[in-house]
């Protein structure tokens, strides 16, 4: 029997995949359609098919996301069609009741700025389904199919797969439209990659100083934070000795950095940031002795 802690997590992990998808199924209805945008993958094939025969856009995906899926569990197994199957059924699902509805979409004087829109909801929208671990299925699994089979990239894939997408689209489409259409791809490309890492950023320090027993101890008492030792030899004196690295929060960063100049105006820090941290003190709690 599912304990109460497990059944809360799953809950969360289904609100996240229900809401990520109906982000996505709202750029579609009240961005994307109405300003005659065009895009890639599988939304981007059924506003093709929309345009050049009416069929609607929910009917075209259910159809064509159910065939992938059943083509995806045949060839990548069962442990894919349980991560898939989720948003296979509601992505559809979402944008079946935003037709169904007769939700007016926003035209926009500046196609630009529905663009702008657009990217925001589908890249968040993308970004909360795959943090909540599950996959947007669609375009996605012929790719992970030509992988597993020919060992050929899944990223160039679907990035082949959107333009040929995208070319089609032109033959439904004004002349400006494939210019907003790679657009809108890099936007939500580069939101997706925000929120993915959003929250989880962490920075990384390596700091070289001969002070490295008294500044380690103050990383601990001021700013409780964890460190490691890591030996090293400087490159021109040769000199063994010890090299302090802590990944820290953004916010502590000042602290670190004065703290570290008071007591070593000569030391040497190496900073960048770092996408994700796991483990004690970050993903699991952190252990006093």
């Amino acid at each position: 029997m599912m304990d109460k802690k497990a059944a809360g997590k799953m809950a969360v992990q289904l609100t996240e995949i229900i809401v990520g998808n109906l982000m996505y199924a709202a750029a579609v209805v009240l961005f994307i359609v109405p300003n005659g945008l065009i895009t890639g993958g599988t939304t981007g094939l059924a506003l093709f098919i929309n345009r050049m025969t009416g069929l609607p856009i929910s009917v075209f995906v259910s159809a064509f996301n159910i065939t992938m899926f059943l083509l995806g569990a045949w060839i990548l197994g069962k442990q894919f069609a349980v991560t898939t199957v989720l948003s296979t059924v509601i992505y559809p699902l979402m944008l079946g009741l935003l037709e169904g509805t007769g939700t007016a979409g926003f035209v926009m004087e500046e196609r630009l700025v529905a663009v702008l829109y657009a990217g925001l909801l589908i890249g968040t929208g993308i970004g909360v389904v795959m943090r909540a671990g599950a996959s947007t299925g669609g375009m996605d699994i012929p790719a992970l199919i030509l992988k597993k089979k020919w060992n050929i990239n899944v990223s160039m894939t679907i990035y082949l797969m959107d333009c040929i997408v995208l070319a089609l689209q032109l033959l439904a489409a004004d002349s400006h439209a494939i210019l907003y259409g790679i657009l809108l791809i890099i936007v939500y490309t580069m939101v997706l990659d925000k929120v993915l890492v959003a929250g989880n950023a962490k920075i990384q320090v390596k700091i070289v100083t001969t002070r490295y027993e008294e500044i380690n101890r103050l990383i601990g008492e001021r700013l409780d934070c964890g460190t490691s030792l890591l030996h090293m030899e400087t490159g021109y004196l040769h000199r063994e000795q010890e090299m302090i690295l802590a990944v820290i929060s953004k916010r502590d960063l000042p602290r670190l950095n004065g703290l570290v100049l008071d007591e070593d105006p000569e030391a040497f820090m190496v900073i960048n940031q770092i996408n994700e941290v796991r483990g004690r003190g970050f993903t699991l709690k952190k252990v006093y002795r």
